[in-house]
């Protein structure tokens, strides 16, 4: 789960960017529950709007990132510069001469990272 602050922002970037859609909507007097789902495997996130929040959240030093996999994360990567998703460059993090992961990282609009892994390896 995270928090955001606008839903229709954060709804049109996780379609756009992953192709989460809406699986099922709470809306409670104080909050909103939005469970987003890949329809192509189980993966699901959880968004939180609480409906008196007018101000961005503080992301703290406690939250890491999710991550996704994808088949091709070269195009994974132009496909989020064309569309002016940001994204970081393609990396490759290494152990010796072992390539572990090879990603680039992306931006929500609330400031949550996503790293995007290319699958295969021990990705896969």
């Amino acid at each position: 789960m995270i928090r955001v602050l606008d839903e229709a922002r954060s709804r049109d970037y996780y379609a756009r960017a992953f192709g989460l859609a809406v699986a099922e909507r709470f809306d409670f007097p104080d909050f909103t529950l939005i469970y987003l789902r890949d329809p192509a495997s189980p993966f699901e996130l959880e968004l939180t709007v609480n409906k008196d929040r007018t101000t961005p959240y503080d992301l703290g030093d406690g939250y890491g990132h999710i991550a996704v996999t994808v088949d091709d994360v070269e195009a994974e990567q132009a496909r989020f510069t064309r569309e002016g998703l940001p994204a970081t460059p393609v990396k490759t993090l290494k152990h010796g001469d072992r390539a572990l992961a090879t990603f680039f990282f992306a931006t929500d609009p609330d400031g949550y990272k996503i790293e995007v892994i290319q699958r295969g390896g021990r990705f896969a």
